[in-house]
């Protein structure tokens, strides 16, 4: 899913000249995921309480097939409205995805391995965007020949709905709603709640608490910056680097398979040593001195420190992801993780599009480094807000 939505980005140039589009166009095929998800997370995390995660499995997986097959018929110029439809298709099948990371640790992990768990749920989703800026330069390449440019994008689109597909059939075969017996105490005492539990109530619980909101903010600003700086990366690279499509790919998998790296080291962290403040803390601290060094190397006119200072960036600014979902899950317990880690992705989505339009336009008039640094500024206000958080660990106290 995560592989579809970066899919068009990673090659924005390629797509503007098939489809006759402008690279705004283009951009909004990524937005997309971020619009849909906005509206449609309150249904779906309620059904997400109420149906529990096999429905929510069934469902994204099911959706991100049938997008992934409605682009199949969209390989004509003259095509882009199917394209548009297949995109959105699978924008809807993000929502239900999206929140099954810290839902599924904890339905399934106990408290040793809980924040392990979600990392490496998250991974997955951080692998498929890695495949995204690999693959579509490797397969598309950028010939002049129309005809020829159709076979090569015809070729990427059924790779991604057989690999779709098949998903499905897993998750339909293997996928099971829980453990006969819960993992952890906290796990068990949530079990145990009375029926009449209201999703309405536990959103409002959630707004009131000022630690969350906190987080929410500062977790929208630094995800949303991940998400502009991943749907415009193209852009920038090839305006310093004529002509490096592929390379340009490869950047953007640096940034995710060392944020891979990062989303992994931070979840053993937590689980060993569950001081989720100040790792959130020096994380945000970390991402926003990465954003600046990949600013002001960007334009040196040497690739190879490009990539060591997006790897940099990547590492912390995606390692951070998970830490969010954890530390959400443990100031808002025992309320439900889907609802509170979908927050966090509205959050996340809102910010997403901001980002995206804004850093789009400015770069377009005034070039791209003023584009990043309206991203490093809004990552200096969201490690100002992180210092205020207060470390209510709740879960915690409900496993001693």
């Amino acid at each position: 899913n995560a592989f579809q939505w970066i899919q068009y980005g990673s090659i924005n140039n390629i797509f503007v000249r098939f489809y006759g589009v402008t690279a705004f166009a283009i951009d909004w095929l990524s937005m997309s995921y971020m619009l849909t998800y906005i509206p449609l997370l309150f249904p779906v995390a309620w059904l997400l309480d109420k149906r529990g995660l096999r429905l929510i499995a069934l469902a994204g997986s099911a959706l991100n097939a049938l997008g992934a097959w409605v682009k199949l018929g969209s390989l004509k110029p003259h095509l882009f409205s199917i394209t548009v439809l297949g995109q959105v298709i699978c924008s809807v099948a993000q929502v239900f995805i999206l929140g099954m990371p810290s839902r599924i640790a904890s339905v399934w992990f106990g408290s040793r391995e809980v924040s392990t768990a979600c990392s490496i749920a998250v991974f997955g989703n951080q692998l498929g965007i890695a495949l995204g800026f690999l693959v579509p330069p490797v397969l598309v390449p950028n010939v002049e020949d129309v005809e020829k440019l159709a076979y090569h994008i015809s070729i990427m689109f059924f790779i991604t709905a057989g690999v779709a597909t098949a998903l499905f059939i897993l998750v339909v075969i293997v996928f099971k709603e829980k453990p006969p017996h819960p993992p952890s105490r906290a796990q068990a005492l949530i079990q145990s709640r009375p029926t009449e539990y209201s999703y309405m109530q536990s959103i409002l619980r959630l707004f009131r608490n000022a630690n969350f909101s906190l987080l929410m903010v500062t977790y929208g600003l630094n995800a949303g910056c991940f998400y502009a700086l991943s749907t415009l990366l193209q852009r920038m690279v090839i305006h310093h680097y004529p002509g490096e499509e592929v390379n340009a790919g490869r950047i953007g998998l640096t940034i995710v398979l060392s944020g891979m790296v990062g989303a992994l080291i931070s979840g053993i962290w937590l689980d060993r040593t569950k001081t989720y403040k100040q790792t959130t803390l020096v994380v945000y601290i970390m991402s926003l001195v990465g954003m600046i060094a990949y600013t002001f190397t960007l334009s040196l006119g040497h690739l190879w420190v490009v990539f060591v200072t997006a790897g940099m960036l990547g590492f912390f600014m995606t390692g951070y992801l998970p830490l969010g979902f954890e530390f959400a899950a443990e100031l808002t317990y025992p309320e439900s993780e889907g609802t509170s880690s979908g927050l966090l992705n509205v959050s996340a989505q809102v910010f997403g599009i901001a980002f995206t339009i804004s850093q789009g336009q400015i770069m377009d008039h005034f070039g791209t480094k003023a584009g990043n640094l309206l991203l490093c500024s809004f990552l200096f206000l969201g490690t100002i807000m992180t210092a205020f958080i207060k470390a209510d660990l709740r879960r915690q106290q409900a496993n001693l």
